[in-house]
């Protein structure tokens, strides 16, 4: 590989850092539109509200959006650590091992959830419930995902978002979701629930 390869390869990656940070703030953006959990007779009693099931599917599409982006990401970092990257199980078990992913389980679970997507004619509204719900309850997983990520490209790597756009609202909703994951803030939701 030459110099300018290099820093071709090493921008590009650059490039899918920001287009994350992105992807978080897009995401986030949409999910604060919503009271989580979803309830199936909420949902029902809006079923011809065009602006709430736009944005459900701003969330699922967002979501999908960040995990690709995210597995982009990962390839192109492991292919500039020198990593094997024959497979994308490959991938994922090295981001596994050095921390970036809690597990590849967690992952999978992710790309399994996103892609069993309730589609705006399902009219089984538990259903679209459920899914929408479980997206939102594996947000902060990716989101945590996503900040590892970018800290290990930071650290290991040398590489910076490109833009850095995006930095100042990654940081803070990172830092809120890690809040909102955090034992206390789960024991204090937990006593507030009726």
């Amino acid at each position: 590989m030459t110099v300018q390869a290099l820093a071709a390869e090493r921008a590009h990656l650059a490039g899918l850092l920001d287009a994350i940070q992105r992807c978080v703030y897009f995401l986030e953006a949409s999910r604060t539109k919503h009271v989580w959990p979803l309830a199936a007779d909420g949902l029902s009693a809006r079923r011809k509200d065009t602006g709430l099931f736009e944005s459900l599917a701003a969330i699922n599409e967002r979501f999908a959006k960040l995990q690709d982006t995210l597995g982009a990401g990962m390839r192109h970092g492991a292919l500039l650590a020198g990593e094997s990257g024959e497979t994308f199980l490959k991938i994922l078990a090295f981001y596994e091992k050095i921390g970036v992913l809690d597990s590849i389980v967690d992952w999978q679970l992710c790309r399994a959830t996103r892609n069993l997507a309730a589609h705006e004619y399902d009219t089984d509204y538990a259903t679209i419930a459920e899914h929408f719900n479980a997206l939102n309850g594996l947000i902060p997983s990716l989101y945590t995902n996503a900040s590892r990520f970018l800290v290990y490209c930071r650290e290991e790597l040398n590489i910076l978002p490109l833009e850095g756009d995006f930095n100042g609202e990654f940081d803070a909703i990172i830092t809120n979701a890690k809040a909102l994951a955090s034992p206390s803030a789960l024991k204090n939701s937990a006593n507030s629930s009726p």
